[in-house]
């Protein structure tokens, strides 16, 4: 492995940020899925929680949409929005919906830096009754234009970004790790490292 992958590594790995997550529930396009797990990847997540209720789980995550993205995270797949919750209940403090409700927070009016996860539902119903009774809240993200909603993939991708820009400021991508020392290793020997290799 060389210098320049080693120090790669290293840094993608030190601003991996375990408290932040998106949930799919029950997105029919895999592109759209693919897409969203790019983004996610992109800001240093490390788990993505897809549930699908209405349809048949994917069998496997392509590599062509996704840029291999989905090697570097944790894709927990679910058949029922309870057993999920309960998952995502256990590691995040926090869960909103993106829903057009008239208690609805704008997405610039949410403090991402907490430990949070934040679902998106299906490209034409949107998130469920089901799951926005499970949530602690819904957003929105601002628009000045007629159409009141986004591509799920670009939604995604706006929403983490904004996630980033906030965790970013707040001093949470400083180069320090996030995740604990032996979760570090473990990751980094998944991804070819030596342990001589490794800082520490």
């Amino acid at each position: 492995m060389t210098p320049e992958r080693i120090s790669r590594f290293t840094t993608v790995l030190n601003n991996r940020q375990p408290d932040f997550t998106i949930v799919l529930e029950d997105v029919k396009d895999p592109h759209n899925i693919f897409a969203a797990i790019r983004s996610c990847e992109s800001v240093g997540m490390m788990d993505v929680f897809v549930v699908n209720t209405r349809m048949v789980r994917y069998k496997k995550f392509g590599k062509k949409s996704s840029s291999s993205a989905a090697l570097w995270l944790n894709i927990h797949e679910f058949d029922s929005l309870e057993a999920c919750f309960a998952e995502l209940r256990k590691r995040y403090d926090k869960i909103y919906a993106t829903h057009l409700g008239e208690n609805a927070y704008s997405l610039y009016e949410m403090n991402l830096t907490e430990s949070v996860a934040l679902v998106f539902g299906n490209e034409q119903m949107g998130v469920s009754e089901e799951c926005l009774k499970l949530c602690d809240g819904n957003f929105i993200i601002p628009q000045a234009g007629m159409i009141k909603s986004l591509n799920i993939s670009v939604a995604v991708a706006v929403t983490l970004y904004e996630g980033y820009r906030q965790r970013l400021v707040a001093g949470l991508y400083s180069g320090e790790p996030r995740i604990p020392q032996t979760q570090w290793k473990e990751l980094a020997t998944e991804w070819g490292m030596k342990d001589s290799e490794m800082p520490f």
